[in-house]
């Protein structure tokens, strides 16, 4: 591929030569993942919001021996961070993107730190109040997203009210997103970037069990379900998206039952030499080393599964998302 010219005020503000961002999915967003985005011109995200303070500085240091490039970490807000922020702050990183909660408690500190600071919110209310609070950058996520879904509002009417509400400030399109139609449609809405997520499932760098990505690379767009509160999350009102399975459709001929009168609660499906036993429901994204049932297990993802059917590089997907992209915008220019 050649060389790609696509700035905008994203890439600007975040120092950084594509306007993609790969989404902090948790257990699969290790150093390797990140620090190939960020060397392809993206900007990679490492998801430390559990991870205790040894680990987080490791796992800094780690992406900074594989990238000298500029990249993130994901603090979700639902938990007390100001310990992992300081650590971050401490060593240097570039980016930090805080998710879930008001995060107007922490900007100060992030900011006096000298980050660059991204919020990722669900409504054009919440994105002025971050801006409001010192943000740099609002993440306009629809509920087409894998994972933890903030919001309850699509992409496509999301990303426009919010660029609206914020502008001149940055504003990145999330969910549903995952090649250069998707790129260029965020772009054309007036966002100034791409958050991508279940896309990068699929490339050699993401730290996940082999079935787990079998399963995302058969899936087609109708077989994710939005779901409430059916893997336990480790916080209350936690709506995720996951690939439908077994385990979705027997809590549904059930009637939907309520945490402790779920089928099978308690039930170990897998084990994992890094997490332990795995019980049905438990939030865990099936990792390289888990064994058992992992059809059963919470797979994460987006609506844009039905259009990923490769594995890949992670730097190849950058390229290839800019480069569509690029060739998109241009056509539509003649």
């Amino acid at each position: 591929m050649g060389c790609i010219e696509m700035k905008t005020a994203l890439c600007e503000c975040l120092g950084i030569e594509l306007p993609i961002i790969q989404a902090p999915m948790g257990g699969a967003a290790g150093p390797p993942l990140a620090a190939a985005v960020s060397n392809a011109g993206g900007l990679g995200t490492l998801a430390l919001w559990r991870a205790d303070i040894e680990t987080t500085r490791r796992q800094i240091r780690e992406t900074r021996t594989m990238t000298t490039r500029s990249f993130a970490v994901n603090l979700n807000l639902e938990f007390p961070q100001q310990e992992r922020l300081a650590a971050c702050i401490d060593e240097g990183v570039p980016v930090i993107s805080f998710f879930w909660c008001d995060p107007a408690s922490l900007v100060r500190q992030a900011k006096a730190g000298g980050p660059i600071v991204l919020h990722t919110v669900g409504s054009a209310d919440d994105a002025r109040k971050a801006v409001d609070c010192g943000v740099d950058v609002v993440v306009a996520q629809g509920w087409e997203a894998g994972g933890h879904v903030r919001g309850m509002v699509a992409t496509m009417p999301l990303v426009p009210t919010v660029v609206d509400a914020v502008k001149p400030t940055p504003v990145v399109a999330a969910g549903g997103i995952a090649d250069g139609r998707g790129l260029a449609a965020a772009l054309a809405l007036g966002a100034a970037g791409v958050w991508i997520g279940t896309r990068f499932l699929a490339s050699h760098e993401a730290a996940i069990h082999a079935r787990y990505r079998e399963l995302l690379l058969r899936a087609c767009e109708t077989d994710t379900v939005y779901l409430d509160n059916l893997f336990d999350v480790r916080w209350p009102n936690a709506p995720h998206r996951a690939l439908r399975n077994k385990t979705v459709d027997a809590w549904e001929a059930a009637g939907r039952p309520p945490s402790g009168q779920r089928p099978g609660a308690g039930e170990v499906i897998a084990t994992s030499g890094s997490s332990g036993p795995i019980v049905r429901y438990q939030s865990y994204t099936p990792g390289a080393d888990a064994e058992g049932d992992v059809d059963a297990l919470s797979l994460w993802a987006g609506q844009s599964v039905g259009l990923v059917s490769k594995v890949q590089s992670a730097g190849d997907i950058v390229r290839e998302i800019a480069n569509d992209a690029q060739l998109i915008i241009r056509q539509l220019a003649q």
